[in-house]
């Protein structure tokens, strides 16, 4: 077997080629943003994602993921826009390629593969956003750039539009530095959310979050914010497009940053899918976190805030809808067409 800096050299090796724009390794250890968690936890700010309340010590050591654990291997792909691109959309940019747990999970499947066949007695836990583990801690401290304001991983090159994945491993490697923190004094972030989102003691309130709010949120969204919903239906991209990191940022994977058909749909033609509709397109896309209902609520909402009198017939038919937050959304909208 090889030497640690040499697995490591052939782990950035077979991460480039496999796609992985960023690749770093972590020590496998209890986390340094530990008591920011349990801050956020403790001011509500997870509101009703529940499973982010489940024994946040064990989510906060890695170590938790693997007996022996000793490095945690941090990948990221990039989905940037092509430079120039246009900003808006009905579908948050991370949705609107390919699902990126898969794509991301066969990649660093790939590479642990690869790493067996000189590593004999390799054991490795492959993460992707759904394991308890907090990945942009572990990113953050394998170099991979560092946490913004709005709570995203931010690099120098490649900005925030980054979707990361860890291989917790047995080996012994190398640990990275972490970077500091290049922020500064901009507030871009913190300046443009559309609800106040982000607070100035460096968390995100997600009970504000319009990403939480028609992602996670399976109740009817509040009317404080349906306003602020504009044309969004799946997530909010505001605190990344004005983030100065990305408006230089080269562009990401094809197969990550679309163009998909879900991503090609408009609020009208949402407003008159079926369940159908919503299983063809939202199949083998991060979009299918968002329930069929949930897509209705929020296309009624983004229908209210822009496309007018062609939306009426639509959101007559959803005003009786039988999930309670549709047809709510839905009678919200043909109010304020009417200038309610």
């Amino acid at each position: 077997m090889s030497g640690p800096a040499e697995l490591k050299a052939l782990i950035r090796r077979l991460a480039g080629e496999l796609g992985f724009c960023l690749c770093g390794v972590a020590p496998a250890a209890p986390a340094a943003h530990a008591p920011r968690f349990r801050r956020f936890l403790e001011r509500g700010c997870h509101a009703d994602m529940a499973w982010l309340d489940r024994d946040p010590d064990a989510r906060c050591d890695v170590r938790n993921m693997l007996d022996g654990a000793a490095s945690v291997i941090c990948l990221a792909c990039s989905y940037a826009p092509v430079p120039g691109a246009p900003a808006a959309g009905h579908i948050a940019r991370y949705a609107r390629g390919r699902d990126y747990h898969r794509v991301l999970k066969a990649r660093a499947g790939r590479l642990a593969a690869e790493l067996e066949k000189v590593a004999p007695h390799l054991r490795t836990r492959i993460c992707v956003d759904t394991a308890p583990v907090l990945e942009r801690e572990l990113a953050a401290s394998a170099g991979l750039g560092w946490i913004g304001r709005n709570g995203c991983l931010v690099n120098r090159q490649f900005g925030s539009y980054l979707l990361l994945a860890e291989i917790v491993t047995n080996l012994p490697l190398p640990a990275d530095d972490p970077q500091p923190s290049r922020c500064g004094s901009c507030r871009a972030c913190v300046d443009a959310c559309p609800t106040g989102a982000i607070r100035d003691d460096g968390l995100v309130d997600c009970r504000r979050c319009l990403s939480y709010l028609t992602i996670e949120h399976r109740r009817g969204i509040d009317e404080a914010f349906r306003q602020a919903v504009g044309g969004r239906v799946f997530g909010c991209d505001t605190c990344q497009e004005v983030c100065p990191y990305n408006r230089r940022a080269p562009a990401g994977d094809a197969e990550l940053r679309g163009p998909t058909e879900l991503a090609a749909a408009g609020v009208l033609e949402m407003l008159l899918w079926t369940g159908g509709d919503w299983d063809r397109l939202t199949r083998d896309s991060a979009g299918r976190r968002a329930t069929f209902e949930m897509y209705l609520r929020n296309a009624a909402l983004a229908a209210g805030n822009g496309p007018g009198a062609a939306a009426r017939p639509a959101l007559e038919h959803l005003a009786g809808h039988p999930a309670s937050m549709v047809a709510e959304a839905a009678r919200w909208a043909l109010g304020r067409l009417r200038g309610v």
